[in-house]
């Protein structure tokens, strides 16, 4: 509804316009002021969206009151009200910015039509202000989901470039700032939580939220330059705890991977923090990767940390012969460095539960591999290693059969039919039931494409067809293709087709003027 403020020091003349304005326009709400100074008290009290002021008044006079009123609250607009038609008092209203003035004494079609007029403006404002705040909200989920999508695609190595610069210059993130991961390990049962977690990095502003696998909960935390790195890891990891109810807190754990200096390499501190979370039995509820007791090898720690990401990489595509390699060639390793056996078998353990874990991730039911005793010897112990991986061997195997072909045809389907809805890697998830990382996999291996790319190829397919349309603006088609901020729809279209949208509908006038 619209507030009027009726300003006049004859109470006549406020009874008057009051009675005249509540016939023609029921839906105002009306307050009055008797002069210019209790006009300005008023105006902070009851908020008006525009005021009818009096010009010759006692005391302050209507002039000067504008003046003050507006300073406070440049959005309220004003009708001024004379008995003087002179061109000094037009010029000082028009300069404070008065919509229009009615002369002493108006008709009452003159006071509707002035009023009408202002009423219109009033509610065009606020259309125009609902739609705003509409398309904004609507933007930040889109940025949410694409936010989301993005830790997923940079800690498995599925990313493309067209909107990782884009959303980093979006979310004010100084991209050459250091990252480091944290993994968040929640009790079965704690999806409820995810929402709370997320909004807690929202609101402090410290990074980015994957997606919830099982568990599993990783974050992209962006270097507070103005504390350390383990001051700020620990703030952060106890915020998070005290999310958790207090019978429910055994079940929280947080490992946090090294800060790494660049978003390429953010998968090294993601396998860091997937490694630092393995034992949640610890009293303090987070581990830093770096306080790892030493495995006894010799070994050189970036070779060790290379081998390690090779191995998951390698469960990941599912080169089961080298993972198989990889595990027989640690064990002799360790068994050349005289480690015991006991040391050999849980390093072996570690790596084959980290294994277990990315299966898992992709969407696989698989157990959680365990030794059915102390292995005595090496001989022994790679005898038992096999029979668990072949195990597992088996339910990735199944899993790829039984899903693959179809899956694939749906996604690709589903996305060109819902191009221009805000569509995430965890909607796809549901709709085949896979999870959101194995479908990012399944469109980078398959289609050479990633999955955001081709979203974008569809969405930009769409707006190329709508600019044929003359009648059609840039921002409508914006907002009809999917996208929720037209200065972003501009950057990616730039970027994909290398002129923007209205260099490429010029050439499109072009081609039909050659005609």
């Amino acid at each position: 509804m619209v507030k009027l403020l009726i300003v006049d020091d004859e109470q006549t003349e406020r009874e008057a316009l009051r009675v005249i304005l509540k016939r023609a326009f029921p839906e105002l709400i009306i307050d009055e002021a008797k002069n210019g100074k209790i006009a300005v008290q008023k105006a902070d009290e009851f908020q008006p969206d525009f005021i009818m002021m009096d010009i010759k008044m006692p005391g302050m006079n209507g002039l000067e009151a504008i003046e003050i009123i507006s300073a406070a609250h440049p959005a309220i607009k004003f009708i001024m009200i004379t008995a003087y038609d002179t061109f000094e008092f037009a010029r000082q209203a028009l300069k404070l910015g008065v919509k229009d003035y009615l002369l002493k004494p108006s008709t009452i079609k003159e006071i509707g039509e002035t009023v009408g007029k202002v009423l219109k403006e009033i509610e065009e404002e606020h259309e125009s202000k609902a739609r705003s705040l509409k398309q904004q909200a609507a933007f930040q989920k889109a940025l949410t989901l694409v936010e989301t999508d993005v830790v997923t695609q940079l800690l498995f190595d599925h990313v493309h470039e067209v909107h990782l610069d884009m959303l980093v210059e979006m979310l004010h993130i100084h991209p050459a700032s250091e990252k480091f991961v944290m993994m968040v390990l929640l009790p079965a049962g704690s999806e409820q939580h995810y929402s709370a977690i997320k909004e807690k990095i929202r609101t402090t502003k410290s990074g980015w939220v994957g997606a919830l696998y099982g568990r599993q909960l990783p974050i992209i935390v962006f270097r507070d330059a103005e504390k350390s790195f383990r001051s700020q890891a620990i703030f952060l990891a106890g915020e998070i705890i005290k999310l958790a109810k207090k019978d429910q807190a055994a079940g929280w754990f947080v490992g946090i991977g090294n800060p790494c200096s660049s978003l390429e390499a953010i998968r090294q501190s993601y396998q860091e923090a997937l490694i630092a979370s393995m034992d949640a039995s610890l009293p303090v509820k987070y581990r830093f990767y770096s306080d790892l007791p030493p495995l006894g090898t010799a070994e050189d720690e970036k070779l060790a940390k290379k081998r390690e990401q090779q191995f998951l990489d390698q469960v990941r595509l599912g080169e089961w012969g080298k993972v198989r390699e990889n595990l027989f060639d640690l064990i002799q390793r360790f068994v050349h460095e005289r480690a015991s056996m006991l040391q050999i078998q849980q390093k072996v353990l570690e790596l084959l539960w980290i294994a277990g874990r990315v299966m898992s991730e992709m969407g696989m039911e698989t157990e959680t591999p365990m030794f059915s005793f102390q292995a005595q010897d090496p001989r022994q112990l790679q005898s038992e290693t096999s029979i668990l991986l072949e195990q597992m061997r088996q339910s990735y195997e199944e899993h790829h059969e039984r899903l693959e072909a179809d899956s694939i045809h749906q996604l690709r389907q589903f996305i060109m039919e819902h191009s221009h809805e805000d569509i995430s890697l965890d909607a796809l998830g549901r709709k085949v039931g896979l999870s959101p990382i194995y479908i990012s996999k399944l469109f980078k291996e398959r289609l050479g494409i990633n999955y955001i790319d081709f979203l974008t190829e569809c969405r930009i397919t769409k707006a190329k067809k709508l600019m044929q349309d003359p009648e059609k603006s840039i921002k409508e088609i914006t907002f009809e293709v999917g996208y929720h901020e037209p200065n972003y729809f501009s950057k990616v279209f730039k970027k994909v087709c290398g002129m923007s949208p209205k260099d490429y509908r010029k050439t499109l006038t072009g081609q039909k003027a050659g005609i």
